[in-house]
């Protein structure tokens, strides 16, 4: 039984050697180099990608934060100015409420003053109207005529009278 697979031949142990040293030479060279190469850019890309997300990953923290930040900054800036604006109501509203009192004090003194001009004109032709009555009555009562000079003499001398008992 001499099967020639099984035999061993120096010449095709030699060549068949040779052979996978030219083929691994001509792997590394051509496929191994080339495929390692691919994997490390791949290593790399991965790596830039890892530290891409990384840095976008603290950047919108850092976004968020601002954002919180400035959203807190006018939550208490809205809440400056909704104060300012009801001072500012109250304050106006106070001015409103102090110049209508002095609108209606003015508005009260104007009323008085005409009112005592009013009474005081009334009560000067009252006394001229009772001195005229009177020196009728006196004319009747003398049975003579008191001519208009005589009637207004006593009329003015019965005023000073008046106004000197008051």
């Amino acid at each position: 039984m001499d099967n020639p697979l099984v035999q061993v031949d120096p010449g095709l142990f030699i060549w068949t050697i040779f052979t996978f040293l030219v083929l691994v030479a001509l792997l590394a060279r051509f496929a191994w180099r080339p495929l390692l190469d691919a994997l490390d850019r791949r290593q790399q890309l991965i790596a830039g990608a890892v530290d891409d997300a990384r840095k976008a990953r603290e950047e919108l923290e850092r976004v968020q934060q601002d954002a919180s930040r400035l959203l807190a900054e006018a939550r208490v800036e809205a809440g400056a100015i909704l104060t300012r604006a009801r001072a500012d109501a109250d304050r106006f509203r106070e001015e409103m409420r102090e110049k209508a009192m002095a609108d209606a004090a003015t508005l009260t003194r104007n009323a008085e003053r005409q009112i005592e001009h009013e009474t005081a004109r009334a009560i000067q032709q009252i006394r001229e109207e009772a001195v005229e009555l009177s020196v009728a009555i006196a004319a009747k009562l003398l049975k003579r005529d008191v001519s208009r000079g005589d009637a207004d003499a006593l009329v003015r001398d019965a005023i000073q009278q008046i106004e000197q008992t008051h």
